[in-house]
């Protein structure tokens, strides 16, 4: 598998008639590779993840070409158009969400390499390819310019964000300026290092605790205790208590009360995703809500993100 080109968070679109927009989805980004008859299905950290989205691959498997290499995302389709990466989670436990793969670029072709082509060839060469696609496969629509026209209609109908590109780049892999993303809602993958005992009727935990890598040290980025169902608490016990572990994996240590008198640690080996409205000054997280477990980063990865 090639190492995925990554998008840079800013705080407001470029404008400009060199710049294209996309939708940000709200799934699990997936490269797809077709060899033959053989189609499968790549995380953004190298894991093999065509057994998860069956439907994707097998709707990939009938399209007129025996070898490509597609990028795109996989999310959970709402009624109303919008995609939910919680209705996506709530898949893999036996639910009824609409999957879909929506497509945006495409790398190989054929014999062809496409990766030194302009994004705008190679979309084009993308919508060909998927134009009578199965509807599981859609492809990613963009505007050329009108960025920030783009961004509020966007927030205005309730999207994560926008993806910005340079139309006339290559595929650059790795983190870069030629991508940019802009959201509506702060949104972001952390680690769980903790989790509080539940109080009341709540069963499973109270809240998790959760922090990012700064260099070498996990730093505490607050307790999030919302987002969950009965379901989904007693599951996320399951999974955490036996990662206990004796000492605090945050540097530095959180206060009590910060964290709250019945914690459990433990290694810091599971990502979530967390919805809030703001980092507070001293690094904490403002009305966090869970959204879902991140099964395709590793919990070293995760790092605050700021708008550049």
């Amino acid at each position: 598998m090639r190492e995925l080109q990554l998008a840079t968070l800013v705080a407001t679109p470029p404008e400009g008639d060199d710049w294209l927009h996309e939708t940000k989805f709200d799934g699990y980004r997936i490269l797809a590779e077709r060899r033959g008859d053989t189609v499968t299905l790549w995380s953004r950290n190298g894991k093999r993840w065509t057994d998860q989205f069956p439907t994707i691959a097998a709707a990939l498997a009938r399209l007129p070409a025996q070898r490509f290499a597609i990028d795109g995302e996989v999310a959970a389709v709402l009624p109303d158009g919008r995609t939910s990466f919680q209705a996506l989670q709530g898949s893999f436990a036996g639910g009824g969400a609409q999957l879909a793969y929506f497509v945006f670029d495409l790398l190989e072709l054929g014999d062809d390499d496409l990766a030194a082509l302009p994004l705008e060839q190679r979309k084009a060469k993308l919508a060909e390819l998927v134009a009578r696609a199965p509807r599981e496969i859609r492809y990613s629509e963009h505007v050329v310019g009108r960025g920030a026209a783009c961004f509020r209609e966007a927030c205005k109908l309730g999207l994560e964000g926008i993806v910005s590109k340079r139309r006339d780049r290559p595929y650059a892999p790795g983190r870069g300026r030629d991508w940019l993303k802009i959201k509506c809602i702060l949104r972001q993958e952390l680690v769980i290092g903790g989790f509080t005992e539940p109080a009341g009727a709540r069963t499973g935990i109270g809240a998790l605790l959760v922090g990012y890598y700064d260099g070498a040290a996990l730093r505490y980025a607050g307790k999030v205790g919302t987002g969950f169902t009965a379901k989904l608490l007693g599951e996320l016990r399951a999974e955490l208590d036996p990662l206990e572990v004796a000492t605090a994996p945050f540097t530095p240590l959180p206060a009590r009360a910060a964290t709250g008198p019945r914690v459990h640690w433990v290694k810091p080996k599971l990502v979530a995703e967390i919805a809030f409205s703001e980092w507070t000054a001293d690094g904490r997280l403002r009305h966090p809500s869970f959204q879902g477990m991140r099964r395709d980063k590793p919990a070293r990865a995760v790092v605050r993100e700021r708008a550049k």
